[in-house]
C-alpha cells in the first residue's frame, strides 16, 4: 500500500530541504563519531569473557522469554543489577533495554499531575519525549542557566519540582556546575535527575560517572546511566533508592511491557562493568587524547570555532547546513569520519561538526584531522 498523502508530503518537503536522511553503510573510515569512548564494543576479551561465563553458568537460554514481571527476570539481572548498584554507591539499580527507553519509563511515571519539571532547553530527544508523555506541566531553563532556573522555579511555589539535566550533554561536550545546581536544588526542595550517558566510562576513577568523580552522587534524586556508549553494549540503569526501583517496576510502562533483555545482553553489562572497574589504561589513554586534541586546535588556530569542553564530545560550529554538510564529506574524502549536524536537530546557525574523540585514535589522526579541517576553513 502506497503511503498516505501527508506522510508523502513530509518525506518529499525533507527531500527538497536536503534533510532527508538514510541508513549509513559501514565504513572504514577513522572514526571520530561512535560513542564507543574506550574501544569496549571492539573488546576481544570482553567478547570471550562473555562467552566464557555463561558457559561456566550453564546458560544457554537465546531469549528472555517475556517481560521481567512475566517470565524474564533471569538470574543474570539481579547479579547485574546488585555489581552496578555498588559500583555507582547507589541503594538500588533498574536495567531498561536502552537509554531511550528508561528516560521514556521514568518521565511519564514518576512527575504527577500538579508536578513541574524544569529540563535544560539541551536535554536529549528521549528526556523530552518522556516529559511529553507525563501528566506535570513542564519548562525549558536556558542552557546552563540556573538564574533562569531559579527564576523558574519562583513561579511554582509549594510545588513538586523535578530538574533535570545531563552531565556530559551530546552536542555541545560541556557540563553544568552540578554543585551550584545541587546547592540550588536544595534550597527549594527540588528532586533533582542527571543523566550520565556520556559521562559513564570516561569521568571518575573507574569511570564512574562525573557526579560520582565530583563525590556529588549521593545528593540527586536520580541517575541514568546508559551502556550503549562507553560500555560499547546495550541497555540503560536508573540509580536511586530502592523506593524509586520499586516504584518504576510498577508504573513505568517502557519497564512493564517490554520483553527483557536477553541473557548474553545482560552478562555483556555484566563483563564490561567488571572491566571498568579492573582496568584504567583505556581510559587514560582517552584522557590524553582529549587534552590532546584540545592542545592541537588550539594551536592551530581552531579556538574560536569550538565549543568549550573537557569531554570526549567536540563540536566545531559552522553556520548553515549546506557549509557543514560539505566540510564533512571533505573529511571523509580524505578517510575520517566526522559527521554533520544538521538543523533543525540543532538551532539555525548552530549547524556543526561532532567530533568524538576515542582511546584507540592516535595522536597523528587527531593533529592530522585537525590540520585537514585548518586547511578547509582558512
Amino acid at each position: 500500500m502506497e503511503l498516505p498523502e501527508g506522510l508523502n508530503r513530509k518525506i518529499e518537503n525533507s527531500r527538497q530541504e536536503e534533510l532527508f536522511r538514510k541508513l549509513p553503510v559501514f565504513n572504514n573510515l577513522i572514526d571520530f563519531s561512535s560513542n564507543d569512548y574506550i574501544g569496549f564494543s571492539k573488546s576481544e576479551y570482553i567478547f570471550k569473557h562473555v562467552h566464557a561465563y555463561l558457559l561456566e553458568n550453564e546458560i544457554f537460554q537465546n531469549g528472555s522469554t517475556g517481560s521481567r514481571l512475566i517470565s524474564g527476570n533471569h538470574s543474570l539481572y539481579s547479579i547485574t543489577e546488585n555489581f552496578i548498584a555498588e559500583f555507582h554507591d547507589s541503594e538500588a539499580a533498574l536495567i531498561f533495554n536502552s537509554g531511550y527507553d528508561a528516560n521514556i519509563g521514568f518521565f511519564s511515571a514518576v512527575p504527577q499531575e500538579n508536578d513541574v519539571v524544569l529540563y535544560d532547553e539541551l536535554c536529549h530527544a528521549s528526556i523530552k519525549d518522556g516529559i511529553s508523555l507525563s501528566a506535570a506541566k513542564s519548562h525549558s531553563f536556558i542552557h546552563n542557566d540556573f538564574e533562569d532556573l531559579e527564576r523558574l522555579i519562583l513561579k511554582f511555589p509549594d510545588t513538586t519540582i523535578y530538574i533535570v539535566t545531563e552531565t556530559i550533554f551530546s552536542m555541545d561536550g560541556d557540563s553544568p556546575n552540578l554543585e551550584e545546581l545541587i546547592v540550588l536544588s536544595e534550597k527549594y526542595n527540588c528532586y533533582l535527575i542527571v543523566d550520565e550517558a556520556h559521562s559513564l566510562g570516561v569521568f571518575g576513577n573507574k569511570g564512574e560517572g562525573l557526579t560520582q568523580y565530583l563525590q556529588l552522587h549521593n545528593r540527586i534524586f536520580a541517575r541514568i546511566v546508559t551502556f550503549g556508549k562507553a560500555l560499547g553494549c546495550q541497555g540503560a540503569a536508573i540509580l536511586g533508592s530502592n523506593e524509586l526501583r520499586n516504584y518504576l517496576i510498577n508504573f513505568a510502562n517502557s519497564f512493564l511491557y517490554t520483553t527483557a533483555l536477553s541473557p548474553h545482553a545482560v552478562a555483556t553489562i555484566l563483563i564490561s562493568y567488571q572491566q571498568l572497574d579492573r582496568e584504567n589504561d583505556a581510559r587514560e589513554k582517552l584522557r590524553q587524547n582529549i587534552i590532546f586534541f584540545n592542545q592541537q586546535k588550539n594551536l592551530l588556530g581552531l579556538k574560536p570555532m569550538f565549543v568549550h569542553s573537557k569531554s570526549a564530545i567536540h563540536s566545531a560550529i559552522v553556520p548553515g547546513n549546506e557549509n557543514v554538510k560539505q566540510l564533512a564529506q571533505l573529511l571523509q574524502d580524505r578517510g575520517f569520519d566526522v559527521q554533520a549536524i544538521l538543523s533543525p536537530r540543532v538551532p539555525e546557525g548552530q549547524e556543526r561538526l561532532r567530533f568524538c574523540i576515542h582511546s584507540y585514535n592516535s595522536q597523528e589522526e587527531i593533529n592530522l584531522v585537525l590540520e585537514l579541517l585548518r586547511d578547509f576553513i582558512f
